[in-house]
């Protein structure tokens, strides 16, 4: 199961691992709410919401156990399936991701702004919001982005957008993380400008036995450096599955 980052959706986020991890497994996608296609609701974005919702997606395709691959944002939504339906995960990939987002002042300050703009969107006509949106946003990326990926973007519930963020902020994990019992591989993209790759090192010191792969790349090097990153990411995965097989004492060849 593939879970975006922040202001991503799935097809932007992973559209380029696809076919390479389709060789291996089977693989679905969705947009968390408020991203793309995602579910709208009145209520306050919630991470574990969000986790809730793979856990029912799965429910409706009646897949009983699976793997969480959460890239970004969707890496402490992968954490919060662990933490909320344990039963359900084989194993854990997180690339891009921490267990933590705001420690600085400036950093919590940055996060508390997200949470008074989501407080403003929500008396905001849809109308205004959008015209923002095209003004600020769109008319930015449609100058470099293919037109599907700028229909992705301009698909998105701004309100939720900015809550999204505000939860980023308030996540932590690192104190049940020693707890996570399940095979984990971490991707660490060493040159991050948005995750610090000191956090993404923390994330992987404090899950036992975890898989790393390291990547010398930005944030964006699930598409920006593809050629290099999806391979990373399947042999990432691939590690996770044959510990689970061991783990149940499957033979890796079945």
């Amino acid at each position: 199961m593939l879970l975006h980052g922040w202001t991503a959706t799935a097809d932007l986020n992973f559209y380029l691992c696809y076919e390479e991890l389709g060789k291996h497994f089977r693989v679905i996608a969705l947009d968390h709410r408020g991203h793309g296609r995602g579910i709208r609701s009145s209520q306050s974005f919630r991470l574990a919401d969000c986790a809730d919702d793979v856990a029912a997606v799965m429910d409706q395709l009646g897949i009983a156990t699976f793997i969480p691959v959460g890239y970004s944002m969707g890496g402490t939504i992968a954490q919060l399936m662990w933490k909320r339906h344990e039963h359900r995960v084989r194993g854990l990939v997180l690339a891009a991701t921490a267990g933590h987002w705001a420690t600085s002042r400036q950093e919590r300050l940055m996060f508390s702004l997200l949470t008074g703009f989501g407080g403003l969107a929500r008396i905001t006509p849809p109308s205004i919001q959008q015209a923002i949106s095209d003004r600020m946003y769109l008319s930015r990326k449609t100058m470099t982005w293919e037109p599907w990926a700028a229909l992705q973007i301009a698909s998105h519930d701004w309100r939720s957008i900015l809550e999204a963020g505000s939860a980023l902020g308030r996540f932590d994990s690192r104190k049940w993380l020693p707890d996570v019992d399940v095979p984990t591989s971490i991707v660490i993209t060493t040159e991050d400008q948005v995750v610090s790759s000191r956090r993404q090192r923390t994330l992987a010191s404090l899950i036992p036995d975890t898989h790393v792969f390291e990547i010398s790349g930005n944030h964006d090097a699930v598409y920006a450096q593809a050629s290099e990153f999806v391979p990373l990411l399947v042999n990432a995965c691939l590690a996770v599955h044959h510990d689970a097989l061991n783990k149940q004492g499957i033979p890796r060849d079945l």
